[in-house]
């Protein structure tokens, strides 16, 4: 698939995400060489910047995360590509003046991507102000939208969301982004599953215990008091990164690649997922707030002390959830999901449980580690993919321990590509193969939305953990006495 040139217009330019993921990852397209001749970058902004100031913000921006890969001759290519437009999104000659701009230049592609690195809150009203000044037309050129999560604030907001949007947009036009996707391990799940045939037929439930999904972060809130305590764990991460993970995990093999067959496949795997009844709750989810405590020997303070954050609030800062996919495949195998902040590392991990052998042969020998064969596969930091197995010690002794067979994700030599760079380079491509379609949103929706109106509801307690602990004790949630959280990607039985 051919990337078409395009002029790139981004809402919020001079934020955080514009700052730290989108810009770079600009930058390293073009040294990659990826961006087509005649893509333009337009900056909209509320910041009083003339066109040197935007490219003297921007060339700090890519210094601070190019490190010794700054490329002076490509900067300069690049700056060529930048323009900034200074406008207020609330206001209507914003978007009226952006038009203008793009239709009195030839230098400005017809083909164009609008992304909203903006408040969910506005989304509406930058598309509806977009269509207005016919700068959703695709009479002359593509349109496409991009729309960072959270996409609503629950099922009723998502659909209220989805039905003013979609009075402008098709859903071809809409790019929903999921940075987790664009990781290149969690596309590695893909080909590890769909291009390793040894492992299709031990990948359902006669073989398979249970999956953990884990997302452990070790940082707190940041600045972001405001909004992570109308949001909390499961909306921030759950409801999108982690389910979307199970989906790629749990998945059918799809016909083709073709973006409409990978997500129709995911969305059968959500539309399997056995609702939770408001009476089962308890049993299927948990959820905790960081108190204080030591994160890599610096002494930190709970989340009520954090800036922002009211006394009593009882937002989630830890949740974790049980579920159980209702089909030939996977009938009966629980899925363990959990996130958190202030937790003891920072890491993501998909670990997958293999159940014991039919028979014990060992039991009359000195053999003490005959645990269960794990697949690990690490998604960050570690990125790694690992399969446990057990093996006999040397010597005279029948004695075993846990070996791990390695594949490695990365060469030492192949650099690390941010998420954003697959993903900006998948809108010029058009590929949405890795973009939420609604009908994912919806349904994970539906899935969670019943433990957030009861937590809503009940806000008389929240387990209290100890920031740089593994979180609370949430180990109701398991089927089995054996199963607890699993934490380490290296073998736990030596």
């Amino acid at each position: 698939m051919q990337a078409e040139p395009c002029t790139y217009v981004i809402f919020g330019a001079t934020g955080n995400l514009s700052r730290i993921k989108l810009m770079p990852a600009l930058y390293h397209l073009d040294v990659a060489g990826k961006l087509p001749e005649g893509t333009r970058i337009l900056a909209i902004g509320r910041r009083p910047w003339d066109q040197q100031k935007w490219r003297s913000e921007v060339r700090d921006m890519v210094v601070a995360k190019a490190n010794d890969d700054f490329d002076e001759t490509v900067y300069l290519r690049f700056c060529d590509r930048l323009h900034y437009h200074q406008g207020d999104l609330s206001q209507a000659e914003c978007y009226s003046a952006l038009a203008a701009t793009l239709e009195k230049t030839e230098q400005f592609s017809r083909n164009m991507a609008f992304y909203l690195s903006i408040s969910p809150a506005d989304f509406g009203t930058v598309i509806s102000n977009l269509s207005e000044n016919e700068l959703l037309s695709e009479e002359y050129g593509w349109r496409r939208v991009i729309i960072e999560k959270p996409f609503g604030y629950d099922l009723d907001s998502a659909q209220a969301l989805q039905k003013r949007i979609s009075h402008y947009l098709t859903e071809e036009q809409i790019y929903r982004i999921d940075h987790y996707l664009g990781k290149g391990m969690v596309q590695n799940v893909l080909v590890f599953r769909f291009a390793n045939v040894m492992l299709e037929p031990l990948w359902n439930r006669n073989y398979i215990d249970h999956v953990q999904i884990t997302h452990s972060e070790s940082i707190g809130i940041d600045t972001r008091g405001d909004y992570y305590n109308s949001a909390g764990a499961m909306r921030d991460m759950l409801q999108s990164h982690l389910l979307q993970m199970l989906t790629l995990v749990a998945m059918e093999p799809p016909v083709s690649m073709a973006a409409e067959s990978l997500r129709d496949e995911k969305v059968k795997v959500l539309k399997s997922i056995r609702p939770i009844p408001k009476e089962a709750v308890h049993a299927h989810a948990f959820r905790g707030q960081y108190g204080k405590g030591q994160v890599n020997g610096e002494r930190v303070v709970g989340y009520l002390e954090e800036a922002y954050i009211p006394t009593n609030s009882t937002t989630e800062t830890y949740a974790s959830m049980k579920l159980y996919i209702d089909n030939w495949r996977w009938r009966g195998v629980p899925f363990y999901l959990r996130t958190g902040k202030r937790m003891a590392k920072a890491q993501s991990s998909i670990s997958i449980c293999f159940r014991h052998p039919p028979l014990q042969f060992f039991r009359d020998t000195q053999v003490h580690c005959m645990t269960q064969n794990w697949v690990l596969l690490g998604i960050q930091p570690d990125e790694c993919i690992r399969v446990e197995m057990t093996v006999k010690e040397p010597g005279l002794e029948m004695r075993t321990r846990t070996s791990s067979l390695d594949a490695s994700f990365r060469n030492q030599n192949e650099k690390n590509i941010d998420a954003y760079e697959d993903l900006l380079l998948d809108v010029l491509k058009g590929d949405r193969s890795l973009f939420l379609r609604f009908d994912e949103v919806e349904y994970a929706w539906r899935i969670i939305d019943p433990i957030l109106q009861t937590w809503a509801i009940e806000r008389d307690y929240i387990a209290i953990y100890p920031a740089g602990s593994w979180g609370p004790e949430d180990n109701r949630l398991f089927d089995k006495e054996s199963q607890t959280w699993r934490s380490s990607l290296t073998p736990e039985c030596k």
